[in-house]
């Protein structure tokens, strides 16, 4: 077989996963923009059924759900031009889309590069799999609950202390917020990738510990890149959690290190 025909294989292997994916995250983006969860009591407990109703949507349900929980009190949240609210709704949709895609989007992208994998990292890729989706969504619930409520209470309790009424752009809102919760979602991965580059054998165990200085100064120096303000002060809200995710990560590695040579000597 000719390279050229090996290529197009993949390529055409690459368009139909993809096109799996996106028809995935596409089926989930349009049941949330065009329903409504109505609450029922059943037995006891009260669960939610969909409806259809495109304006208040499920996205929509979201939206006011982070209003109510994540803008600063005496903060007001609104549209200063047509069709920002819709906007906002599609960047939520798309992101809870996404996420709840991510079991089809990570099965579908280890299937792709399984051909290229040796056993060994087939099973480290299949061993970390759903840990992967288990620490993004991890990641994603402490930046809502922990991190981003009190870093906009950061930021405009200044306001709050000279008598301002501050409005908040409901595009600027849901951009802030959902780019920490992906930033949070994706840095959570670090014990992981660390893990599986070290199972793998493309790092050795002790090159984290080694490289703990440099690893530090570049999270130090990504949470200054992320944070909206130069103060200096709400880039720590970042870098501590993903410093403690590096040391973590170093944790496990050397804690499945001790535990394989203690198998070895027995």
């Amino acid at each position: 077989m000719s390279s050229i025909e090996n290529i197009s294989q993949h390529l055409e292997e690459l368009r139909k996963r993809v096109t799996r994916i996106i028809i995935v995250i596409g089926i989930i983006f349009v049941f949330i923009i065009s329903c409504h969860l109505y609450p029922i009591t059943v037995s006891g407990y009260q669960l939610y059924y969909p409806g259809i109703d495109p304006i208040n949507n499920i996205a929509a349900q979201i939206t006011n759900h982070m209003k109510n929980n994540l803008v600063p009190q005496g903060v007001q949240l609104i549209q200063t031009e047509p069709g920002q609210a819709l906007f906002a709704q599609i960047y939520v949709a798309a992101l809870v889309s996404i996420v709840a895609g991510m079991p089809i989007i990570i099965k579908e992208l280890v299937g792709f590069i399984k051909p290229a994998l040796k056993e060994r990292e087939i099973k480290v890729t299949r061993s970390i799999a759903l840990p992967a989706l288990g620490l993004f969504i991890t990641g994603c619930i402490f930046s809502y609950f922990l991190v981003i409520p009190y870093m906009l209470e950061f930021l405009y309790m200044y306001g709050d202390a000279s008598g301002l009424i501050t409005f908040l752009n409901i595009m600027d809102f849901i951009t802030f917020v959902l780019q920490y919760l992906l930033a949070f979602g994706v840095s959570f991965q670090i014990p992981l990738i660390m893990y599986a580059l070290s199972r793998s054998g493309i790092v050795s165990n002790s090159f984290w510990r080694k490289n703990i200085r440099y690893a530090i100064l570049a999270i130090v120096i990504f949470g200054a890149i992320v944070t909206p303000d130069g103060s200096g002060v709400t880039m720590w809200f970042i870098a501590i959690p993903m410093v403690a995710l590096y040391l973590g990560g170093i944790i496990v590695i050397e804690h499945k290190k001790d535990k394989k040579d203690l198998n070895l000597k027995s």
